[in-house]
Order: C-alpha cells, then structure tokens, then sequence
C-alpha cells in the first residue's frame, strides 16, 4: 500500500497569501504570546521561515502588521465624532461610544493579544496606549471641564487622565472576565455600561466642579 500524500497546499496569490499567514499568527500569538523565534513560528504555521520573511523580514514586523489589524484596523472614526458631538448630552455619548467600542473589541483574540502584548513590554501596547489617550481618554477629559466651564483647550493633568482610565478600565475589565478568566459574561452589557457611566458621570462633575470654584485669596 503506497503511503498516502498529505494534501498540496494551494497556491494563493500573494495578497491572500500574506493575509493567512498573518491571520494564523494572530491565532498563535492569541493562544501563547510573542515569545516563539521566526522559525518556531514558522513551524507553528506550517510554513517555510524563508516564505515567512518573504511577506514580514523580521519578527518586529509581523508583530507591527498584528497591530495594524488588531488594533487600528478595528478603529471607527465615527467614535471620534460622537466623542466630540456636543449636539448630543455627554453622558448618552460616552454611553454610546463604550456600547460600539466593545463590540468591536471584545474578542478573545483582541483581549489575549493586548494583555500578552502588556506583560512583554511589546511597542504594540505603547502604541495602542497612546492611542488611546490622545483620542479618548484627553477628549473625555476635556468634555467634561467644558462641561464645567473650564478651560478645554489645556492638556489634561495626569490625575485627570487617571479618573479616565478609571472609567476605561472599568469597562474593560467586562471583557477581560470573559475572554480572560472564563467567567459568565454580563447579562446585558450595554446596561452594566450605562450604569457604568452613570456613576462615573456624576462623580466626575463633582471633581470638577470643585476644580471650578475659586481658591481663596
């Protein structure tokens, strides 16, 4: 009995190619982090190391294409907008904006790659971070001294940017107990966002309102 062929790989042009090549590092990159060689990964893929650089030379590489699609790929610029709607009352933005933000990232690849991502120190979560506070975390701060009648065009203080993050996070750590630790998610997550919001809403306009009030001279 002849000992059976595996299967021949089917030849892909090279934009197809490339894209299941980094859709399979993503996977792996999802299940174990950055941590293998280029010929491990390779390996892993089930592909040649000289066909791997072929489409990413270096490992940094295919991790900045990981970012790319992760991260900036799944970016709406319709966010920058309601962010900034002042048509529209801050709290029902920031309610809308986390509704349509974790949707798009509440994956486990998402969440897996950005915390792997986090304890290696990798560029990628520098520059997500930065993303983040350039465009949410500075805009919701600025909304709210507006809100208060303050000055909006000032750069955000560090500890204004913490009472941020305090919002962010909290809503983040929703899809880190599902994706991460394996636990129920919430039972209707566009309502724990609200209530989410609500609390920080309230308690926000209060630190700035005293912000607001004149010091004694």
């Amino acid at each position: 009995m002849t000992p059976k062929q595996p299967p021949k790989r089917r030849r892909l042009p090279p934009t197809e190619r490339r894209d299941e090549i980094l859709q399979k590092a993503l996977n792996l990159f999802a299940e174990h982090g950055f941590e293998s060689s280029t010929r491990e990964l390779a390996r892993q893929l089930g592909i040649t190391q000289p066909l791997l650089y072929r489409y990413f030379p270096s490992k940094d590489d295919l991790i900045r294409e990981a970012y790319r699609a992760v991260y900036l790929d799944r970016w709406n610029i319709e966010w920058d907008r309601l962010l900034c709607d002042r048509n529209v009352p801050l709290e029902e933005r920031l309610k809308s904006f986390y509704a349509s933000y974790t949707k798009a990232i509440f994956t486990r690849e998402w969440m897996r790659i950005y915390l792997f991502a986090g304890l290696k120190g990798a560029d990628i979560n520098r520059w997500y971070i930065g993303l983040l506070e350039e465009r949410i975390l500075q805009r919701i701060v600025k909304e709210y001294r507006h809100l208060a009648g303050l000055d909006d065009q000032t750069k955000p203080s560090f500890e204004e940017i913490e009472l941020a993050w305090a919002l962010h996070s909290g809503i983040f750590y929703l899809g880190v107990r599902e994706h991460i630790f394996s636990l129920p998610p919430s039972e209707d997550r566009d309502r724990t966002i609200s209530a989410v919001v609500g609390v920080f809403h309230n308690g926000i306009q209060t630190y700035f309102a005293k912000a607001a009030v004149p010091k004694p001279t």
